[in-house]
């Protein structure tokens, strides 16, 4: 769908040349001498890159529609990652790397909005904090009681999270899917 500069607003997905970009901030210019345009930035949908670039007022842009659609997480097939569709029931395969980091904090069952594009995996929504069950880390030591003191944990999921060294095998713990980090205890 093609609209012009004149009409962006933040949070739009543009198909350009360069690849698939969404408008993270525009501003319109009106100088005094010559014509208008527009200042934007914009980040690459697959590789988050951020990329600063100028139009001229009114000139045709690409809007790319992205069609997002609320997914179940099912179970692991191989290297794949079989995903159902909550409203159709159809069933999904995506590899791992379509979905980049958020691939790590996904467990059976749980709920990602999946977004598509002309058929091809763009982007994913995951809630901002997950549970998930620490499954090997190092036992604290007695007596080790530095403020802030951290040591590495694997979770379910095969991630590494730094956590606090109260933390043992088979505690839940909540993770932030931004950063990574860990939260709190469950």
């Amino acid at each position: 769908m093609s609209i012009t500069t004149n009409d962006l607003k933040n949070g739009m997905t543009l198909d350009l040349p360069e690849g698939l970009f969404q408008v993270v901030d525009f501003q319109h210019v009106k100088p005094g001498k010559g014509g208008a345009f527009v200042r934007t930035t914009l980040r690459n949908t697959r590789t988050g890159a951020v990329l600063d670039r100028t139009f001229r007022g009114a000139e045709k842009v690409e809007q790319a529609v992205i069609d997002k659609r609320e997914m179940q997480y099912l179970y692991r097939e191989g290297d794949e990652l079989v995903f159902m569709d909550n409203a159709s029931y159809d069933q999904l395969s995506v590899a791992p790397t379509s979905l980049g980091p958020a691939a790590g904090f996904l467990v059976e069952g749980a709920s990602a909005v999946l977004q598509m594009y002309k058929g091809e995996i763009v982007g994913v929504d995951i809630p901002a904090a997950v549970e998930l069950e620490v499954t090997e880390t190092e036992p604290g030591v007695q007596g080790d009681r530095v403020s802030g003191a951290r040591k590495p944990a694997t979770v379910e999921t095969g991630i590494a999270v730094s956590v606090p060294l109260f933390v043992n095998v088979g505690d839940r713990i909540k993770v932030d899917t931004r950063s990574g980090q860990y939260l709190t205890r469950v």
